[in-house]
Formats: structure tokens, C-alpha cells, sequence
């Protein structure tokens, strides 16, 4: 009887090391071709946390790491899509993107593969945001939604009742985008605080250790005296605003729905709350916060009604945010917190951050299809850089000082209500001039109906409302540039000794 119990808890070990083992191995394979598997410890620590409740609407589709490892070599995907087969996932997915409704429909009988790839929520998306503009009610699903806003008639809670479930499905497209809805951000990509942190500094401080050297800062404590930080939340929003229209995406949308949606969503990218004019619409929630002292000077101003926009209230979702960008106009930001919390990944305008591709002009920028995509292919390259980014997670009453020029990422960590302003000062003046002032200035300047002429208006306003004040600013930056290169004459900027010059 011993010897029988000691062979069976042999044969198990064997099978859990086994287990382990190739669990390792998908992992590594999955990693080096780019595929994302997740892998569920006994105590939670490695691999990666789904979120809980994670809905099984990936209809069983697997990252092509594990069709490395499968005891067959057939993959169902090839043989259900047909004349499709030869295609990338992407193409097919943007040939579906043209169809209407009815075709998708159709289309979605002829096998279980391409009923997978029809159901594919971003296609559906699209259909609503463009057929819909704004005036629909979420239902747990853009499918789901489209349906009931052109079907009322039709039940809705029917579809997705009995989950569509393929074996031998691989696709890395298709895994990745359901992946990156579902996924809990690392530990690991929270830990690092290295933004300097600051409470109740004087404007001159601020301005000489960070303003002027163009340096990023989290200042605690600047929202204690706004009614909005007590008020604001989603009832007290819904009541205020009414039938009020905000800019959400590519559509309008009244808070409330919303609200509907962002507490139902769970998606790669989701809509994100964005709107210019908010204190326009709403004159309450202009009145309900104020400027940090920090950042009163605002230059633009001179412009009155033509200036470019300027301030937004954020609000969305956890997974929600902003990826790789350089704020608009050349100008600076700060970035308030009134409810829950966001992490924040900055690189200096020298360092391109990883996975972002700029144009030369600057006017365009190619970067990940999602915020968590960004953190599982390229945050962990960011550690043996020399220049690492600066990061920080700004919660409730905190602010971020966000210099011009600076790369930054922003991803919501639960759902959050936020007020940003974009400001112009004199430490920032000539740098937006020169901005305003480029060959390709009608395609970078944003935020105006006039880009054309912006840089001749901004600079009469200025030198009326101001006289002298751009002349100053350019003999002083004269001044400093001689300073700097008299210093790079005569130090050694790689042993940081002293050297002659000829």
C-alpha cells in the first residue's frame, strides 16, 4: 500500500512539473513571437491578472505561441475563413469594417471562423459611432447596441446567452485586442515614483526648480479650496449638466449616458470623455474650480474668444487615457485629479519614447493601438535606459506639471474625473512662437479654425498688451545661448574635466 501511494504522488509530481514546465515553455515562445499568454500562479505573482469577472467573449481564441505547442498543426481559423485564409487578420478585419449590418449578418452563417471574426467588437463599434453619432444607449456590447437601437423591438439580453466556443483557433490580432480589455496593470508597472513631489512651494520656487529648466513636478494639495473636488461626482454631474452634449471620441454624448456606457464597457480602448468647451456648456463647472496659482500666467489669453482651446474636463473608465503625444501648440499643461487616480509616463522632447514612430514633421505619430499594449511590448526597455522616463500615479487632489515638448502617457487606473489646462507663459513664449511660426504650421497647430494665421495674430496681441516683452525674452535667450557655448568651449563634456581651447 505504501509503495502504491508513493507511485501515484511520484506520477503526480511528474505531471505538475510537466504542467509547469510547458507552461514556461508557451510563455517563452509566446514572448519572443510577440504573443501574450496568460499564465495564472498559484499565488498570482507571475504571468499576468485578468480582471475579475472576465467575460469568456474570445469565443476560445488562443495567441499563436500556443499553436507552437499543439498536438495538431491545424488551425480552424485558415480552413473556416476560406478565400480569406491568405490574408492577415488586420485585412480581413478591415474588409469586414466596410460592410454594413446586413452583409456582417450574412457573412457571419458561413462558418464558426468568420462568424468570430464578424462578432469582432471594434467592427461593430465603428458601425455605431458612424451610424449612431452619439445617440444610443450601451448595452454591454457594440453589437448588443447597435441591434437595440435599430431592432427595439428585439431582446437584446438573448445574445451572447449560449457563448460560441472554437478549438484550434489561433490569432495573435484577435487574442491581443481581448487580452489588452481584460488585463490588470502589473504591479510593476505602478511601482516606479521618480517625479519630484511637492506641497505648498512658493510661485518663485516653482518657477526657478521647474517651470524655467522644463521640468516635470507633482504638486500635492492645489485642489483644497475647489468646490469641485467635494461635489463632483457622477449624480451631481448628471443633475447639473442635464441634456447637456459633451465631445466623447468622434461623437457627442449627455453625461449620463455616458456614465451608462463607462460602467458596462470593458474594451481595448475605451471612449474617453474629452470636451474644450465644458465651462462654456456649463458655466457651473467654470466656477467650481480654479487655476493654481502656479500657472496664472497664461499668455494666450491676449486672444481673447480666438484663442486656441485651452482647458478640457477628462473623464472615463479605468483603462481609458491618452497614449504618446506632445501637447499641442508648444505649450505647457497641468493636469488635475478631482476623482480616482492615473499613472503617468513622461520622456524629455529629446527621448522618443519605445513603439512611437513621429513623423519628420511631427505631424503624425504611429504608436500602439492601446495603452496596456504599449506597457506589455515596451515598458520593461525602458528600465536599462539611460535616460528612464519619469512616473508617477497622480491620485485625487494631486497635479501634474507637464513641460512643453515632453512625450507623456496617461492611463486611467480606476475611473476617474479630471481638469487639464494647456497655458502659455514667458518661459514658454518664444518657443510657441517659433512653433507658430513653422513652414508646416497649418498641419501642427491645433485647436483653432485660423492655423494660418495664428503666429501673426498672437504676436501683435502680444506686443501690444506687452511692449518690449518679446525682445526682452530674445536677448535674454541670446545671452544664455553665448553663456552655454563659452561653457562647452572649455569643459570636457565627456570627462568632465577642464580643457583648452586653440
Amino acid at each position: 500500500m505504501r509503495s502504491c501511494k508513493r507511485l501515484m504522488f511520484k506520477q503526480f509530481k511528474q505531471k505538475r512539473k510537466k504542467k509547469k514546465q510547458n507552461k514556461n515553455r508557451i510563455q517563452t515562445i509566446s514572448n519572443q513571437i510577440g504573443c501574450f499568454f496568460p499564465i495564472e500562479d498559484e499565488q498570482g505573482q507571475d504571468g499576468f491578472n485578468l480582471r475579475s469577472s472576465v467575460p469568456s467573449i474570445n469565443h476560445g481564441v488562443q495567441p499563436m505561441g500556443n499553436f507552437l505547442l499543439s498536438l495538431t498543426s491545424q488551425n480552424s481559423r485558415d480552413i473556416g475563413l476560406g478565400n480569406f485564409k491568405t490574408l492577415s487578420d488586420e485585412l480581413v478585419l478591415e474588409i469586414l469594417g466596410l460592410l454594413d449590418a446586413k452583409n456582417l449578418g450574412i457573412l457571419s452563417t458561413v462558418s464558426k471562423s468568420l462568424y468570430v471574426f464578424c462578432t469582432h467588437e471594434p467592427v461593430w463599434r465603428n458601425l455605431v459611432l458612424e451610424t449612431l453619432n452619439g445617440g444610443f444607449l450601451y448595452h454591454g456590447s457594440w453589437r448588443k447596441t447597435y441591434i437595440a437601437a435599430h431592432f427595439p423591438c428585439f431582446n437584446v439580453l438573448k445574445i451572447g446567452s449560449h457563448n460560441l466556443a472554437i478549438r484550434d483557433f489561433y490569432s495573435d490580432y484577435l487574442f491581443q485586442s481581448w487580452l489588452c480589455a481584460n488585463l490588470e496593470m502589473k504591479p510593476e508597472w505602478l511601482q516606479r515614483d521618480n517625479i519630484p513631489r511637492r506641497r505648498g512651494i512658493s510661485v518663485e520656487d516653482f518657477i526657478s526648480n521647474f517651470e524655467e529648466p522644463n521640468k516635470p513636478v507633482l504638486l500635492e494639495g492645489c485642489l483644497d479650496n475647489w468646490v469641485a473636488k467635494d461635489k463632483w461626482d457622477k449624480d451631481y454631474l448628471i443633475k447639473t449638466c442635464g441634456d447637456v452634449k459633451f465631445s466623447v471620441g468622434p461623437v457627442e454624448m449627455k453625461l449620463e449616458d455616458y456614465f451608462r456606457y463607462s460602467d458596462l464597457t470593458r474594451e481595448e480602448r475605451p471612449l474617453y470623455l474629452f470636451d474644450p468647451k465644458f465651462a462654456e456648456k456649463v458655466p457651473t463647472l467654470g466656477d467650481e474650480y480654479e487655476v493654481p496659482v502656479y500657472f496664472r500666467e497664461d499668455l494666450f489669453s491676449v486672444l481673447g474668444e480666438e484663442r486656441p482651446d485651452y482647458r478640457w474636463v477628462i473623464i472615463g473608465p479605468a483603462g481609458s487615457g491618452s497614449s504618446f503625444h506632445i501637447d499641442p501648440n508648444s505649450t505647457s499643461a497641468w493636469n488635475a485629479v478631482i476623482k480616482g487616480s492615473k499613472k503617468w509616463v513622461l520622456f524629455p522632447p529629446e527621448v522618443v519614447p519605445p513603439g512611437v514612430h513621429p513623423s519628420p514633421d511631427g505631424a503624425e505619430v504611429a504608436c500602439p493601438v492601446s495603452i496596456v499594449e504599449w506597457f506589455m511590448n515596451f515598458y520593461e526597455a525602458t528600465k536599462d535606459w539611460k535616460k528612464r522616463p519619469f512616473e508617477c500615479v497622480c491620485k485625487a487632489g494631486d497635479v501634474v506639471f507637464v513641460p512643453n515638448g515632453w512625450w507623456h502617457l496617461v492611463i486611467n487606473l480606476e475611473e476617474s474625473i479630471a481638469i487639464t489646462q494647456n497655458y502659455v507663459s514667458r518661459r514658454n513664449l518664444l518657443n510657441v512662437l517659433e512653433f507658430l511660426e513653422k513652414p508646416n504650421a497649418s498641419e501642427l497647430v491645433s485647436g483653432t479654425k485660423d492655423r494660418v494665421n495664428l503666429h501673426k495674430k498672437f504676436k501683435k496681441a502680444i506686443e501690444a498688451a506687452f511692449p518690449g516683452t518679446i525682445d526682452q525674452l530674445v536677448t535674454k535667450a541670446q545671452e544664455q545661448k553665448k553663456k552655454s557655448s563659452f561653457w562647452e568651449t572649455v569643459t570636457d563634456s565627456n570627462a568632465g574635466a577642464f580643457k583648452f581651447s586653440s
